[in-house]
């Protein structure tokens, strides 16, 4: 057995060990493990330090909105959890005498992103653990003090409720080789980060749950709420600084409201670029690999503030600049078009709202499709045309898109981290994942009398039009 193998399989007997421990807990003490884990990784103190670590080690993001992001996500998920039935019999139909009873998964391999190092398994731990599984969590490798602190502080939580701690483990010094591992040996595998690493779930041979990437494209109509509209999308693109894939990317403005829009996204700390500073921003955000020498998105850029990603592009701005913007061109053919993970923004201009629809399709296209997409509009016609016209697994309505898409206090999405994209995006599913996707269920049938159609029940209408 090879020295990864041998690592990875003693946390997997560890971890089905403890999981055998807790496979016949009741309801009441599964929520108890759920309840006890979620405050640990809640309470303010706790918290606090989290988002420091997380800041200081990975130097990605905003001190302040990693806060929000723990308070907000683990609440919702918890929220959701509590409301639902993971033990025993959870499910029957009496008039198809069926029944459903939840089993657990067993051991859940989940890798984490270094923009979320400790949110992300903040949230997934309550909804794994919720179907009686254990966890190991793989972190990037520059976020493994993070994991560490974060796994911890769960384990303290499982400690006080008398669950084995083993419930949760993760591996002390991550490897691209190591995760692989892992998610070859494990039950299930969960990736949340960039599309490498949902690839090479899929490719391991174990049932994976993985998330496709982001790349929102923003609609704003011309009967939408300038205001509010401005106001929603500064809050999703500035928020932590864009670590999150739900972060406007792109927005596409009516003509007749685009100097409005444009002037309340100023009044919000927008900064527009001329197309001098705009060359000059794009050679700075996307560079040349030094391994492969392809150009891609440079590290240096991402999670980072707009003053800093302006100051090092060599562009002078407003000290209240809180959103690098530009105008784009030829929608889906260039890097505007794409992800930025940062709080850079490109502005589009359309006159119908079918041309509107073309720049979301072909922007997600280029990059980001079957993920989300928003539009501020009161118009229904609106919203169902890109709700039919697109292939998108979720689009908020007049919507600060990165705290929704996850769900929030003031929407009906179910709360998470990891949000499917279909097999637009390359995944199993485009749901948002939840404590839902971590159990197994057994289905019991039992007989009742016959209930058959007719040929003519089935296929009377269609005779009638088109003859036999």
């Amino acid at each position: 057995m090879g020295s990864n193998e041998k690592i990875i399989a003693e946390l997997v007997e560890r971890a089905r060990a403890a999981q055998s421990r807790i496979e016949n807990y009741s309801q009441e003490e599964i929520d108890a493990v759920c309840l006890s884990v979620a405050w640990q990784v809640y309470k303010d103190e706790n918290i606090r330090e989290c988002a420091k670590l997380a800041v200081s080690e990975t130097g990605m993001g905003k001190y302040e909105d990693k806060i929000t992001k723990h308070k907000v996500k683990v609440l919702g998920v918890l929220r959701d959890v509590l409301n639902g039935k993971s033990v025993g019999l959870i499910e029957e139909d009496r008039d198809k005498k069926i029944r459903k009873y939840a089993k657990p998964v067993g051991v859940i391999g989940a890798l984490t992103p270094v923009t979320n190092p400790t949110a992300t398994p903040s949230s997934n731990v309550i909804a794994i653990l919720k179907g009686r599984n254990a966890v190991i969590f793989a972190p990037h490798p520059k976020a493994k003090k993070s994991c560490k602190f974060v796994c911890g502080l769960m384990r303290e939580g499982l400690k006080k409720v008398g669950a084995p701690e083993d419930l949760v483990l993760y591996i002390e010094e991550p490897s691209v080789e190591l995760s692989q591992e892992l998610m070859r040996q494990v039950d299930l595998a969960v990736a949340t980060g960039g599309g490498a690493m949902v690839k090479a779930a899929y490719s391991s041979g174990t049932p994976a749950y993985g998330v496709g990437a982001g790349n929102p494209v923003i609609i704003v109509a011309e009967d939408a709420d300038i205001a509010d509209a401005a106001k929603k999308i500064m809050i999703s693109k500035t928020f932590d600084y864009a670590t999150s894939c739900s972060s406007d990317n792109s927005i596409v403005i009516q003509s007749s409201v685009f100097d409005k829009t444009l002037d309340a996204l100023k009044a919000n700390g927008g900064y527009l670029c001329t197309n001098e500073e705009r060359d000059r921003l794009e050679k700075w955000m996307w560079t040349p690999n030094p391994k492969t020498g392809q150009i891609a998105l440079n590290p240096r850029i991402v999670a980072q503030s707009a003053l800093k990603i302006a100051g090092d592009a060599g562009i002078k701005v407003p000290e209240n600049t809180s959103m690098l913007m530009v105008m784009g061109e030829n929608p889906g053919a260039g890097h505007w078009s794409g992800e930025k993970l940062s709080p850079v923004m490109s502005l589009w201009k359309y006159e119908d709202f079918e041309e509107a629809i073309q720049y979301q399709v072909k922007m997600t296209k280029y990059a980001g499709e079957g993920h989300s997409c928003g539009i501020f509009t009161f118009n229904e016609g609106y919203i169902n045309r890109l709700a039919v016209g697109t292939k998108t697994s979720r689009i908020m309505v007049r919507q600060p898109q990165a705290p929704s898409n996850g769900g929030n206090f003031f929407n009906g999405m179910p709360s998470t981290v990891t949000l499917g994209c279909g097999t637009w995006g390359g995944n199993i599913t485009s749901e948002n994942i939840t404590w839902k996707h971590f159990i197994n269920l057994t289905w019991v049938s039992e007989p009742f009398p016959p209930v058959k159609p007719s040929d003519e029940d089935v296929w009377g209408d269609f005779w009638t039009k088109y003859g036999k």
